[in-house]
C-alpha cells in the first residue's frame, strides 16, 4: 500500500527553474520554438524525471500490528537513501538491500507506538519521504513466554554440559523458535537441537565438547509467534568457555572410579554405589550442581522416614548431583570400609572424604561420569542425560527434522 508522501527539491532545481522560465518568454535568435518537440524542450526535461513510489507493509495508522511483523519498506522508480523506525520502545534496525528494498533485522515490542520514515531519491536529485505511523498489538504476561538459557554468561563448564533453553510458557511452533536459536563453536563442530518439552530445548554436539572451546548461544525469539496466541519476549546471548576434559568412569562391579583429564588417567578412587533394590543407574551422567555440604534425606527419594532405610543426614560433604532422582557423588565416611569392595548405598557414589574432596576441588558443572556395571540403565531425561540418546535419535527431536 502507498504511505503519505512528501516531495522536495535541492536548491539548484530552483535555478534550473529559473532558466527553463527565461527561455520560455520567446525566441532566442537561435530559430528554437518551445514547445516545437526539440530534444532540449523543457516539456521534454520535466517528462524526464521519474517520481520515486514508496510503499511499506503496515498501512500508516494501522493498530494492533503483530509483534511477529517484520517491517519492509519498498521504493519504485527511485533509489531508497534511508529509514528510520523509533518509539518509546526503542528503534527498529534493518538494512538496505540493492537501492530499493529495506528490511527490518528484528522485530516489535508489544503496547508501543511506531515512526517510520522513509526518503528515497528520484532521478533528477529531488527526494520524496513516506512517513507511516502505527502501534503495535498489546499483550498480557500470560501471551509472552521468556527464555532462560544455561550454561550461563561467561561460565567455564565440562565437555558433556549441554545448552539449555527453558520457557516460562509453553512453545507451539517449535520449528518457528528454533530458526531463530543458534550456537556457535570455535572450534566448529556440528549438533542439533532436542526439544525435551513445549518449554524446554537441549542442544549438544555430535561428541562431547572438544577441550578449551568458545560458545555463542543467540536466542533471537522476541517478536516471535510461539503459536496458540504466546509471543517470544526478549533475546538471551550467552558467551560459555568448556574447560578441561574431565571423564569420570565408573564401575559398579569393581568398585572403582578412574578419573581422566585431557584423556590422562589422574587417579583411582575406591567407591561404593546402590546396593539391591537401590541399583545405580548405568549410562553417561553429567555433574548438574556441586554443594560444600547438602542435608540429604530419604524422604525426598521415596523413603518414608521410619522406614528400616530411612535416614536423614544434615552435613553430607562434597555434593554433586548427577540426576533429578537424586544420585550424587558425595563423601560417605561411614562407608568407608565397603569403599572398593561392596555396593552399600541408597544408588549414590560415596568415597572417602578426602578422596570426595579432592573430586570436588577439579570439578565443574557439565563433567562427565560414566557408569557400567548394573542392568539399570540412565534414563535420557533423568538429568543432564542427552550422551544416553543415540546422534540419529537426538536429531529427530528437532523440530526441524
Amino acid at each position: 500500500m502507498f504511505t503519505t508522501l512528501r516531495r522536495s527539491r535541492p536548491v539548484r532545481g530552483l535555478a534550473v527553474l529559473s532558466v527553463l522560465a527565461v527561455a520560455a518568454s520567446g525566441c532566442d535568435g537561435s530559430g528554437f520554438t518551445p514547445g516545437g518537440g526539440g530534444d532540449d524542450s523543457p516539456e521534454t526535461t520535466a517528462a524526464a524525471v521519474v517520481e520515486a513510489k514508496l510503499t511499506t507493509n503496515v498501512k500508516p495508522g494501522a493498530t494492533a500490528v503483530p509483534v511477529s511483523t517484520v517491517l519492509r519498506v519498498s521504493a519504485v522508480d527511485g533509489t531508497l537513501s534511508s529509514v528510520t523506525v523509533s518509539s518509546k520502545a526503542g528503534k527498529v534496525t534493518g538494512r538496505i538491500v540493492n537501492g530499493t528494498r529495506w528490511v527490518a533485522s528484528e522485530r516489535l515490542e508489544p503496547g508501543a507506538r511506531y515512526r517510520m520514515r522513509a526518503v528515497a531519491e528520484n532521478s533528477d536529485g529531488s527526494t520524496v519521504e513516506s512517513i507511516t505511523p502505527f502501534a503495535t498489538q498489546a499483550l498480557g504476561l500470560d501471551q509472552q513466554t521468556y527464555p532462560s538459557v544455561a550454561p550461563l554468561q561467561g561460565e567455564t563448564v565440562g565437555v558433556g554440559m549441554p545448552v539449555i533453553v527453558t520457557f516460562d510458557l509453553p512453545v507451539t511452533d517449535k520449528a518457528a523458535f528454533e530458526k531463530h536459536m543458534t550456537v556457535t563453536a570455535t572450534p566448529n563442530q556440528a549438533g542439533s537441537w532436542r526439544w525435551v518439552s513445549s518449554t524446554e530445548a537441549h542442544w549438544r554436539p555430535r561428541t562431547y565438547w572438544k577441550a578449551g572451546s568458545k560458545v555463542s548461544v543467540d536466542v533471537d525469539i522476541n517478536g516471535v509467534s510461539a503459536g496458540g496466541g504466546i509471543y517470544g519476549q526478549e533475546d538471551r546471548d550467552v558467551d560459555f568457555e568448556v574447560g578441561d576434559a574431565h571423564i569420570y568412569k565408573v564401575n559398579a562391579r569393581t568398585h572403582q572410579m578412574k578419573v581422566f583429564e585431557n584423556g590422562k588417567l589422574l587417579r583411582t578412587l575406591p567407591i561404593t554405589t546402590g546396593k539391591p533394590g537401590f541399583t545405580t543407574r548405568s549410562g553417561v551422567k553429567v555433574i548438574m550442581e556441586k554443594f560444600e555440604t547438602r542435608r540429604m534425606n530419604s524422604e525426598t527419594v521415596g523413603i518414608p522416614a521410619g522406614s528400616s532405610e530411612a535416614y536423614d543426614i544434615d552435613d553430607v560433604r562434597w555434593a554433586m548431583r548427577l540426576t533429578n532422582s537424586g544420585e550424587f557423588i558425595h563423601a560417605a565416611p561411614w562407608s568407608v570400609g565397603s569403599q572398593g569392595y561392596a555396593n552399600v548405598s541408597h544408588g549414590c557414589t560415596g568415597m572417602s572424604t578426602e578422596n570426595a574432596g579432592w573430586l570436588y576441588s577439579i570439578s565443574r558443572r557439565g563433567d562427565v561420569v560414566e557408569y557400567v556395571g548394573t542392568d539399570r540403565p540412565m534414563e535420557p531425561d533423568n538429568g543432564y542425560g542427552d550422551w544416553n540418546i543415540s546422534w540419529a535419535s537426538y536429531q529427530a527431536d528437532s523440530a526441524l527434522g
